[in-house]
């Protein structure tokens, strides 16, 4: 017998930031939670601070928090929940965060899961690559960051450094110090 995603009660999702493959999380999050607590979860998951605007693409739908700007027209995900995005079958959907920047991130719900035991969900289960720094200045300024970091006769090189706090490593990522963030996530 083939299960469906609302045989389970988990979903595995799957965020990779676009334009940028090599950095992506996959984790595991209770099928109920609703768009809002995704966008807390993948704030954590990517490294965010969730100092900007967000919202989610989902086919020709926009979700998001309607508050901040009053001209701002989107359904408000906090009503919405991943079982009734994807109830049956896996899909794809945007999330967009820091207009400015430009971060785009695709989402993919892959498949159902069930709980184990001793495990706090959600669960950042594996991942790559460091997220790059809020406010870096969307895919060229990450370039440019990266190269002056990198390189100590680059004249903004010690800038760059002091403003990172004095390290930033674009390979690292630490799924156990996300998942204990996600654990402190109410």
């Amino acid at each position: 017998m083939i299960k469906l995603l609302r045989d389970f009660p988990l979903y595995q999702l799957k965020v990779t930031l676009v334009d940028k493959p090599a950095i992506w999380r996959r984790f595991q999050v209770n099928k109920e939670a609703t768009l809002l607590k995704l966008h807390d979860i993948l704030q954590i998951v990517m490294g965010w601070d969730d100092a900007h605007l967000h919202e989610f693409r989902i086919g020709q739908l926009r979700f998001g928090d309607p508050e901040p700007e009053e001209d701002y027209d989107v359904i408000d995900e906090a009503g919405v929940k991943l079982s009734q995005i994807a109830p049956d079958d896996p899909i794809t959907f945007e999330y967009l965060y820091d207009f400015g920047d430009g971060w785009e991130h695709e989402v993919s719900i892959e498949c159902g899961v069930d709980k184990k035991t001793r495990v706090r969900y959600p669960a950042c289960i594996e991942g790559a690559h460091a997220c790059p720094p809020e406010d870096v200045g969307a895919i060229p300024g990450y370039e440019g960051f990266l190269k002056a970091i990198r390189n100590k006769r680059h004249p903004e090189h010690k800038e760059m450094l002091a403003w990172i706090g004095g390290h930033f490593d674009p390979e690292e990522f630490d799924f156990e110090a996300v998942n204990r963030q996600l654990a402190r996530l109410k």
